[in-house]
């Protein structure tokens, strides 16, 4: 490497398939410019599908005028920050597009996220419009005033539907409704607007002013690579970019002609990329699903075959299976990218065999709005690697205790990033920004790699100790803290275990206050009241001491190699 930390000709291309770009075009359009572009240029193809009910692109350019006229009347601006606490929908698509369409910044939320968890969320971003699922709109007009928003407006997934296809759809969401049974019998808060009486109305004046490609698009809250949620800044340009990668990385991509399944949630970085943004810069067909669900993706498949998947790995096994058993044909998905975890090579193995397709992982983070790296869409690609740097992306490998000083090449170091789809920072953390992001634009991503001569990537660990679970991030102390307020936990330390597939599980160790009775059970129900479902330790057992520093810090590492050596004692 250079003393620049870059590759003078980035080796890795030559490993890019036929028709890959080693860089791509400067971005010159916003979000809305590039959506606006796909209803011009396919107005008459179906752009959204939803349990059957389609939506065309020339449909979705008048619902997200309508809808952003609708917005404006209700006082947002430029430079506002609106949440979205939606599962995947045509109306979270539609309400997407009409806040960035005025200016605006959204904010996407896990919709089955606790009352405590967004509390955190919306003190931080301060958004006073608030456009949620029905079923979570008590909570989120219930907040604190100091949180709360002006206007909640409340979604019915199920409005444009016909009533048979409203019975179908409540079916799946069953699950998630009684999840929030004791949040939602309450008598509806009269703060609460319809969404249907929001965006039923004129269109949006075309001289209303557009964003630009430097404004901020996106809020994604992340742990990052230590600490609590904070808000990424992502801007029109950094999402844009990753998108044009996105459709540069794979040039057998048809404009006009791909079907997209959207079973990954829109709210997560990941889902939000590669469905809401690249899919529809390219006129594709974007079937969504409000939660994965193998009956449904069968059910779907049969009138619209997916072409392009991305997913995770235990979708790609479940799906597998269930082409196994003869339930789906799989043989119409060309092109299945696999990120958020750690993807097996017994994954690819049963997924290729089945499908005669390709699947592929690659790598990013919320902070490159998500991907960064990839493995080529061709014989070139490596298994049990992340891949390669995107077009016009850089890497370099530094050392763990001095990100100024690289390491020889084969060395294992910190992975750091520079590219079009790097954020821009932290909402309101100018210090955690700072120890991010370095100068020249170089992202610290905490994972230690090692690099190979051609610039394949393998993720050997993590500096940061925050857990990965079904694809999202989980902070440790966010766990402890929730454990540490039940009176009979003293102490507590969170960890992920490795699981044999790859990925982790949230586990727990704690220290039993005095005169209290370790029970698992009791500790999992007090959880669950205040954590997301995937937040919940499945693994909780009880040390007579956790191991501390000399400082008196618990060492989260020890924890780990415990309870994976041992696998006994009083767990639950």
């Amino acid at each position: 490497m250079t003393s620049t930390g870059t590759w003078p000709a980035r080796p890795w291309t030559t490993a890019y398939a036929p028709g890959v770009p080693t860089d791509i075009p400067e971005v010159t359009e916003s979000l809305v410019d590039m959506v606006d572009l796909s209803v011009r240029a396919h107005r008459r193809k179906t752009a959204l599908v939803f349990f059957g009910a389609r939506t065309t692109y020339g449909e979705l350019g008048d619902r997200i005028a309508r809808a952003a006229e609708g917005l404006r009347r209700l006082g947002v601006s430029a430079g506002d920050r609106v949440a979205l606490v939606l599962p995947n929908s045509p109306q979270h698509v539609v309400a997407f597009y009409a806040i960035l369409r005025l200016g605006a910044i959204v904010v996407e939320h896990n919709p089955l996220y606790t009352p405590r968890e967004l509390r955190h969320q919306f003190e931080d971003h301060g958004a006073q419009v608030a456009i949620v699922w029905d079923k979570t709109a008590d909570v989120v007009a219930e907040l604190p005033s100091d949180a709360r928003p002006h206007h909640v407006v409340a979604v019915d997934l199920t409005d444009e539907l016909p009533l048979g296809k409203r019975i179908a759809l409540r079916l799946p969401l069953r699950a998630a409704r009684e999840s929030r049974s004791k949040l939602t019998a309450r008598p509806r808060s009269r703060r609460i607007l319809s969404w249907r009486k929001v965006v039923d109305g004129r269109r949006l004046a075309r001289r209303h002013p557009r964003p630009k490609v430097s404004d901020i698009a996106l809020l994604q809250y992340t742990s990052g690579t230590t600490g609590d949620p904070k808000g990424a800044i992502l801007t029109h340009g950094n999402l844009r970019a990753n998108a044009l990668q996105g459709r540069a990385w794979v040039p057998g991509l048809q404009e006009g002609e791909e079907t997209f399944y959207g079973v990954l949630p829109l709210f997560h970085a990941y889902g939000l990329t590669l469905c809401l943004t690249f899919a529809m810069s390219i006129g594709a067909k974007l079937v969504l699903f409000p939660t994965f669900d193998v009956d449904l993706v069968v059910a779907a498949a049969r009138s619209d075959p997916p072409t392009f998947l991305p997913a995770v790995p235990p979708v790609y096994d479940a799906l597998a299976r269930s082409a196994a058993q003869g339930a789906i044909d799989l043989s119409t998905i060309r092109f299945a990218i696999s990120g958020a975890m750690s993807l097996p090579l017994s994954t690819v193995r049963r997924w290729e065999e089945t499908t005669g397709g390709l699947l592929v992982e690659g790598y990013g983070m919320t902070e490159t709005s998500p991907v960064a790296l990839g493995n080529p869409i061709g014989p070139a690609r490596r298994p049990g690697t992340v891949g390669v740097p995107f077009p016009g992306t850089d890497i370099r490998v530094v050392r763990l205790d001095d990100p100024s000083a690289e390491v020889e090449p084969g060395e294992r170091g910190e992975l750091l990033i520079r590219g079009p789809q790097v954020f821009a920072g932290y909402w309101r953390r100018p210090e955690e920004t700072a120890g991010t992001l370095l100068p020249g634009g170089w992202l610290r991503t905490g994972d230690v790699v090692t690099v190979s001569d051609d610039g394949f990537v393998t993720i050997v660990d993590r500096i940061k100790e925050l857990i990965i679970t079904g694809g999202y991030n989980v902070a440790p102390h966010e766990v402890e803290e929730t454990l540490e307020a039940h009176p009979d936990v003293r102490a507590a330390a969170v960890v992920g275990l490795r699981r044999p597939d790859g990925s982790e599980q949230v586990a727990a160790a704690i220290e039993v206050a005095e005169g209290r009775v370790f029970d698992a059970a009791a500790l999992r129900d007090f959880c669950r009241a205040h954590l997301a479902d995937y937040k919940i330790p499945r693994r909780i057992v009880q040390m007579d001491e956790l191991p501390r520093s000399l400082v008196g810090k618990i060492l989260r590492r020890e924890v780990r190699d415990r309870m994976a050596a041992a696998r006994g004692g009083a767990s639950s």
